[in-house]
């Protein structure tokens, strides 16, 4: 399979802008600004790019929205802000393929009628801020950026905003009350940033990897993206894949790939030969699968078929002495610890989540406690501002719904986890 994304990433210079134009870099824009800006819409559209921040949303769908919106100027921002745990794909790009994701804004930029581009980076990525602002830095020596790039009367300018670490603001609202200088917390919806966005005008966010795709569909066609991945999710995916597999790493592999293949013929299999318990398919916010679900597709519509999503595609893999109490206590911690506050069911659920668990893991479990955890994540469900309580219930009721047994063992023994990790700690 030809990597879109990854291409050239084993090449010491890969993030330099001359290591990146040796290998064809750059070749899309100049081939952009032949067409005109709907043209390239309806190019995304026919490729059938779906967004890869989680939601999978049609790009050229959200796009034509903001480009229909006569109200200017519109701005074009990159979440670059992946933090949630096993999540780090975009990492990969940030650092070693910049120049691609650069490309690829000035051309989405072009299609939207925007000048002006951000991209709003994870806190606890400094290399990665550095290495973005020198090849920023490149295009515009390169006239890639700025006003009149290669020489005509398009423009773009684009800039880096460093977020200061809290998983909420990878919600598109959270990160637009950021960048605009307040506290990340999301907004009433809608009005939707596509109308109302930065500074309440047109917006378009997307994804690190999103944005990545669009120079090779201008350059190849969306005939030819379209026939790679499955049919209803065309292209590539990276997934993260971590825990207890033997080498754990970024994989760029076609979508729809099986869960089983990419742990078992790319991630080498299970650590020390043990058996697979369970799988968490897109970051801890998407729900659980167990061993019997692993021949799952792996795009964003197969996987709602066995029960789960594929959320960022970071891949977690957990083996037979993994404890699911344990897992599911320090996921609720996660939460806890990231809701912002804003709404009531987010805020008192995932902390009365986080208590309760905590409770059942150290031995002091009640007969009721399940109930309580179901009723809980029941009450959360739907009713919270934003996907972070939506992610913390869903997370919750599949840990019980596939492991309940282990839960009611940790509570009928009135003691802490008996798998071989909770010993060793």
């Amino acid at each position: 399979m030809e990597k879109i994304l990854l291409k050239n990433t084993e090449n010491a210079d890969s993030a330099d802008i001359d290591g990146y134009i040796k290998t064809g870099g750059y070749k899309g824009i100049p081939k952009a600004f032949k067409l005109k800006p709907s043209d390239i819409i309806e190019e995304i559209k026919k490729s059938g790019l779906r967004g890869r921040g989680g939601a999978g949303f049609p790009t050229g769908m959200k796009w034509s929205i903001a480009a229909a919106d006569s109200k200017f100027p519109k701005y074009l921002v990159c979440n670059a802000d992946e933090g949630e745990p096993g999540t780090f794909k975009d990492r990969h790009i940030l650092e070693k393929n910049p120049h691609l994701l650069i490309e690829g804004m000035v051309i989405s930029g072009f299609a939207l009628g925007s000048e002006y581009g951000y991209i709003y980076l994870r806190g606890e990525y400094p290399h990665a801020k550095d290495i973005l602002e020198k090849a920023i830095r490149q295009a515009y020596e390169k006239k890639f950026l700025g006003k009149g790039i290669l020489g005509g009367k398009i423009k773009f300018h684009l800039a880096v905003y460093q977020g200061a670490g809290a998983y909420i603001c990878g919600e598109e609202t959270a990160l637009i009350e950021s960048l605009e200088g307040r506290r990340g917390h999301p907004r009433l919806k809608p009005p939707f940033p596509v109308n109302a966005g930065a500074w309440k005008m047109p917006t378009i966010v997307n994804n690190v990897e999103t944005l990545s795709n669009v120079p090779y569909i201008i350059d190849a066609g969306a005939g030819a993206y379209s026939k790679i991945g499955s049919k209803d999710c065309p292209g590539t995916k990276l997934f993260s894949v971590s825990g207890c597999v033997e080498k754990p790493g970024v994989y760029e592999l076609p979508m729809g790939i099986s869960l089983r293949e990419i742990i078992y013929t790319h991630a080498g299999g299970i650590r020390g030969g043990k058996k697979i318990k369970a799988v968490i398919p897109g970051g801890i916010s998407t729900p659980v699968l167990p061993v019997d679900k692993i021949d799952c597709p792996m795009d964003f519509i197969s996987i709602q078929k066995y029960g789960s999503m594929l959320g960022s595609g970071a891949v977690i893999v957990m083996d037979e002495s993994v404890c699911m109490v344990k897992v599911a206590h320090r996921s609720m911690k996660f939460f806890e610890h990231e809701s912002c506050g804003k709404c009531i069911p987010c805020r008192e659920g995932t902390s009365w989540l986080e208590k309760i668990l905590q409770r059942i893991e150290h031995g002091k479990g009640r007969e009721d406690d399940l109930g309580l955890l179901s009723g809980i994540a029941e009450t959360m469900l739907g009713k919270t501002f934003c996907q972070l309580g939506d992610g913390a219930a869903c997370a919750m009721q599949s840990m019980l719904k596939h492991f309940r047994g282990e839960f009611e063992e940790h509570i009928k023994r009135k003691s802490k986890c008996q798998s071989s990790n909770a010993k060793k700690e």
